[in-house]
């Protein structure tokens, strides 16, 4: 079938393109045979995918990982959270020799300027270098590895059309959906990726835009934000809603919000947008109150859409093979990710819950575990969420008033980073640290940290949580001095009794 076919088959978006590939399209040291039955064929070689058939592997099992596009590591390696990271990093370092280094008493002779074509280099060095070191992964545990397009012939067949050309049929026991998500389409919004660009696009960009604009005040369109407002953008975040990150305790998105503007960033909230046209190197983009109301025009070099992802199941002849869905689209599981075919299991971006690489990895160690008679398992109450701005902001479990409104009797305790000795002295103290506990057993039900390196420090919540522990657990365990964690101890001490350092 050719590449053109393949991909409007699959629906993949233009930033997604074809990789041109050797003659070879397997990696791994098993011997391949399309006639050869599989234990198991993983569909999706993401964050999701890769795990699952490396674990099933560990676990015994003859494992066939189908990846179409050419690349392991799925959205989040290739052109998601891996590159924008190394962006964030980059742009970070920029903006601190330009406007901080000085007070430390750190003279920087002569211009400080932008070489775009090195900072592209280094994130693109990253990205070929964690990607490669997956298939080397693949060879070590004998994972076979299919480049080419999957879907479901069947409960137990996977038809590939295969990137090198022509086609094959994999057979396996049983098959993991692992194809992950796609970037949510806005009505009357053409993602053209030079001028309307997706965070693909964005990851992409030549030269930094004089005026940028972010569709969607989500993590992703907050971080990629960032990068560009670091840079020298002047960046403007159009959202419907009435505030950005809506999942974030209200406490914590307020002081980010107020942290975001201090740094340059306007916020158009409730606004709709209703259209955008490209003249020239402008876009003009028109928005209205999203309760209706009189529009009004809004003009960058650059529109980014972040308005959120949906599952990639297109494509994959599901509803064939007889895989229900939702209706939104995603794949419907029972608590052993098994859909409605005994043989078909669907783990990370395509099942309900948070669009994660971290929760897709442990979805697919828990489906594997699950599928060798183990006791496999995810606690989703314990997934943590970070947005990578600066600060950095974490949580994990319930905000404020999600507890408020399930009736819990609960109490609070927070901790200033501008207390904390390490912070201080890195000259690094914005944010705090807030945990919620429930008022008679003192267990933690959620946590949210503000700050340098708060995704780190949000893991000593995460591992305290999945063992159901309290905030005296936390407060009680000795944490090394000067350090930021000690943030996250006072805290604790603040929720159960009272802070030393407050």
């Amino acid at each position: 079938m050719a590449l053109r076919a393949l991909t409007a088959s699959y629906k993949v978006s233009r930033h997604q393109g074809l990789i041109k590939l050797p003659a070879a399209y397997l990696a791994g040291s098993r011997t391949f045979a399309s006639g050869e039955q599989q234990d198991v064929v993983v569909v999706g070689g993401g964050p999701g995918g890769y795990v699952a058939a490396i674990k099933a592997a560990q676990l015994g099992m003859k494992v066939t990982c189908v990846e179409g596009r050419g690349k392991l590591g799925g959205t989040c390696l290739n052109v998601g959270c891996i590159p924008s990271k190394a962006l964030l990093q980059s742009s970070y370092l920029y903006e601190e020799s330009k406007h901080r280094l000085q007070k430390h008493g750190v003279i920087v002779d002569g211009t400080i300027s932008i070489d775009m074509g090195k900072m592209m280099e280094q994130k693109t060095k990253a990205v070929n270098g964690l990607t490669s070191g997956i298939e080397g992964l693949f060879k070590k545990n004998k994972v076979t590895y299919v480049k080419g397009w999957g879907k479901l012939k069947s409960g137990t067949e996977v038809d590939v059309d295969l990137l090198e050309g022509g086609t094959t049929t994999l057979s396996a026991k049983n098959i993991i959906i692992a194809t992950g998500s796609e970037v949510m389409p806005l009505p009357g919004i053409e993602i053209d990726e030079q001028r309307i660009v997706s965070s693909t696009g964005a990851l992409e960009l030549k030269e930094v835009p004089k005026k940028l604009i972010v569709i969607g005040g989500g993590y992703i369109g907050l971080e990629m934000g960032s990068v560009w407002s670091r840079l020298g953008s002047q960046v403007t975040v159009v959202e419907f809603l009435d505030t950005i990150v809506p999942t974030m305790d209200g406490e914590i998105r307020k002081a980010f919000q107020r942290s975001l503007t201090k740094q340059g960033f306007k916020f158009k909230l409730n606004t709709k947008v209703t259209s955008a046209a490209v003249e020239g190197d402008t876009v003009k983009l028109t928005v209205e109150p999203a309760k209706g109301g009189q529009p009004e025009t809004l003009e960058a070099n650059v529109v980014l859409v972040s308005a959120g992802r949906r599952p990639l199941t297109q494509g994959l002849d599901l509803e064939k093979a007889g895989v229900e869905l939702d209706k939104r689209g995603r794949i419907k599981v029972d608590e052993h990710f098994k859909t409605s075919v005994d043989s078909v299991f669907a783990i990370g971006d395509v099942i309900p819950g948070p669009m994660l690489a971290h929760k897709a990895e442990e979805d697919g160690i828990a489906c594997v575990e699950l599928l060798a008679g183990k006791a496999g398992h995810v606690n989703y109450n314990t997934v943590p969420s970070i947005v990578y701005t600066h600060p950095e902001v974490a949580s994990v479990g319930l905000t404020e008033e999600q507890v408020k409104a399930g009736g819990t009797k609960y109490k609070v305790g927070k901790f200033s980073m501008m207390a904390n000795s390490r912070a201080r002295t890195v000259d690094d103290a914005e944010g705090m640290v807030k945990f919620i506990a429930d008022a008679s057993s003192d267990k933690i039900l959620g946590a949210h940290i503000m700050g340098a390196s708060a995704g780190e420090l949000i893991q000593e919540a995460v591992i305290t949580m999945e063992y159901g522990g309290s905030t005296e657990d936390l407060a009680r365990t000795c944490h090394g001095h000067p350090t930021l964690s000690e943030a996250v101890k006072e805290a604790a001490m603040a929720t159960y009794s009272k802070p030393i350092h407050m």
